[in-house]
C-alpha cells in the first residue's frame, strides 16, 4: 500500500516531474534501485512540511558551509596533490571559525530573533592574528554582497554564539544547535522552543587533512520542544558506490535532508570543488536496508572503540569489509569518520547498524547525534539507548548539550533492533 505522503506526491503533477515509487522495505538486492526521484527545491510540497522555511535555509547554509570546507581543505594540498606540511592548525581554525561565522550570518538573515549558543568566541582569532583568513573564507561563500562584510561583522557573528552570549534556562527551549567538527567536520543545527541557537567548533584534524579519501559531515537539525523536526547533512566526499570508495574521485558528495513525516531524501553535490557549480535538483528518497537477520547485517562502530569492547563480540566475530561472513561472524565496515557519518550510512542503507558504548570519561553531546537521529527515523530506522529508550534531548536541563543514554546508543534499520537489544541485555546480565 502506498503511504499517504507518496500518494500526495504522485498526484502533485504540477509541482513534480520524473517520479518513481518503490516499496519501503525492498529486498537487499534492490538497495541501489529503490528510489523515488523528484525535481523541486525541496523533495516534498511545502504544505506537507511545517518547517519548510527553516529547512530551505538549512540546506542553503549546509551547501555554503560545505563549499567553505572544501576550499579550505584544498589549501592543505600542493598542485601535485601532496599535503603541505604545516606546524600549526591554521586551516582547521579558519574552517572552524569560518563556518561558525557563516552559519551565524546566514541564519540571522532569515531568523534574526533566534540567538546562537556556541562554544567559541572571537578571542582566539584576535590573539592569533587569524581574522583576515577567516573573513576571506566567509566572504567567498556568504550569500549577500561580500564587499559589505567587515572584520567586525564576522567577529560579531562568531561572538553572537560565544560562551557568555546567552544563558540557557531550565525550561525546554527552541534553539539551533550547531556542531562543527573538522576531521570529520560536523555542524548540527537544532531548534527547540525559546528561540536560541547553539554552535560548538571543531575537534580533531585527521579526517580533514586526508583529503578526498576521508568523509566529513556538515549537519543541521531543528528541535522543537524536544522533538527533532528536520535535519540536513552535507558530505562533500561521499561516493555512490561504497566498493569504489578508496579509488573514487573527490567532489561527488551528497546533501541529505529529513523532515518529520516527509521522509529522508538526498541529492548529489556534483563537482563541489568547482565553486560555480550548482546543486542538482534531483532528489532521491532514502531508506534503511532490508536485512532481517543480525548475521546478515553490516555494522559500524566509533573509531575510538573496538568490536571486542562491545557486548555482541561475545556472540559474533567481526570481519572487516567482507560480506562473505561465516557462522557466528558479522561484517564490520571500516571506520567512517565521526558519528554523523555513521548515521548517514544507516539512513542511506549502506550500513545496517551503528552501535556506540557510552563511556564515563567521554560525554555524549546532542549535536553529535540529533541530525542523524531524524535522518535514520524518517528513513525507516530506529535509534534508542541500550535499554530501548528513546534518546532524551532535554535531559540536560541546564545546558541542553549532553545526553545520558543507558549503556550506549543503538542505531539500526529497525528490523533487527529489538533482537540486538535482547542480545545486549542477556549478555550484560550474564557478566
Amino acid at each position: 500500500m502506498i503511504p499517504a505522503m507518496d500518494l500526495h506526491l504522485l498526484r502533485s503533477s504540477t509541482s513534480f516531474s520524473a517520479i518513481r515509487f518503490f516499496p519501503r522495505y525492498p529486498s537487499p538486492s534492490l538497495l541501489r534501485s529503490r528510489l523515488l526521484i523528484v525535481r523541486s527545491n525541496l523533495p516534498f510540497p511545502n504544505e506537507k512540511a511545517k518547517y519548510h522555511r527553516e529547512l530551505e535555509a538549512a540546506v542553503e547554509a549546509v551547501k555554503r558551509a560545505c563549499r567553505l570546507c572544501v576550499d579550505v581543505q584544498r589549501s592543505l594540498f600542493s598542485v601535485e596533490g601532496r599535503i603541505i606540511e604545516k606546524k600549526d592548525q591554521t586551516p582547521v581554525t579558519v574552517a572552524d571559525f569560518g563556518v561558525q561565522a557563516l552559519i551565524s550570518l546566514e541564519l540571522s538573515k532569515s531568523f534574526p530573533s533566534i540567538p546562537l549558543v556556541a562554544e567559541e568566541d572571537s578571542g582566539f582569532l584576535r590573539s592569533n592574528y587569524l581574522v583576515d583568513p577567516v573573513v576571506s573564507a566567509v566572504s567567498d561563500q556568504i550569500s549577500f554582497n561580500k564587499k559589505s562584510l567587515s572584520h567586525d561583522d564576522v567577529l560579531e557573528a562568531i561572538d553572537r554564539g560565544g560562551k557568555n552570549a546567552f544563558a540557557m534556562g531550565t525550561k525546554p527551549a527552541t534553539y539551533w544547535v550547531v556542531w562543527v567538527r573538522l576531521g570529520m567536520y560536523f555542524i548540527d543545527m537544532v531548534r527547540s522552543i525559546n528561540l536560541m541557537q547553539i554552535l560548538d567548533p571543531i575537534d580533531g584534524t585527521r579526517g580533514f587533512v586526508k583529503g578526498s579519501q576521508a568523509l566529513y559531515v556538515v549537519g543541521l537539525s531543528l528541535v522543537v520542544e524536544g522533538e527533532i523536526v528536520l535535519g540536513v547533512m552535507g558530505c562533500p566526499n561521499w561516493v555512490v558506490d561504497a566498493q569504489s570508495y578508496r579509488n573514487s574521485s573527490p567532489g561527488l558528495g551528497i546533501i541529505m535532508v529529513a523532515h518529520v513525516g516527509c521522509g529522508t531524501w538526498k541529492k548529489r553535490l556534483k563537482n563541489m570543488l568547482d565553486s560555480s557549480n550548482k546543486i542538482s535538483s534531483d532528489w532521491t528518497r532514502c531508506f534503511v536496508d532490508g536485512f532481517c537477520l543480525v548475521s546478515d547485517a553490516r555494522f559500524c562502530i566509533p573509531e575510538s572503540q573496538t568490536w571486542e569492547s562491545l557486548p555482541l563480540s561475545v556472540l559474533y566475530k567481526a570481519k572487516i569489509d567482507d560480506d562473505n561472513v561465516g557462522d557466528k561472524e558479522i561484517c564490520l565496515l571500516s571506520a567512517f569518520c565521526g558519528s554523523l557519518c555513521k548515521y548517514l550510512m544507516v539512513a542511506s542503507g549502506r550500513a545496517s547498524v551503528f552501535i556506540l558504548r557510552a563511556r564515563s570519561e567521554k560525554l555524549i553531546k546532542v549535536w553529535d547525534h540529533a541530525v542523524g537521529m531524524i535522518c535514520v527515523h524518517e528513513a525507516g530506522g530506529k535509534v534508542t539507548d541500550w535499554k530501548g529508550r528513546e534518546l532524551d534531548l532535554a535531559a540536560d536541563k541546564v545546558k541542553r548539550r549532553i545526553m545520558y543514554p543507558e549503556g550506549g546508543i543503538l542505531v539500526t534499520n529497525g528490523k533487527i533492533h529489538n533482537e540486538i537489544l535482547e542480545m545486549i541485555s542477556s549478555i550484560s546480565s550474564a557478566v
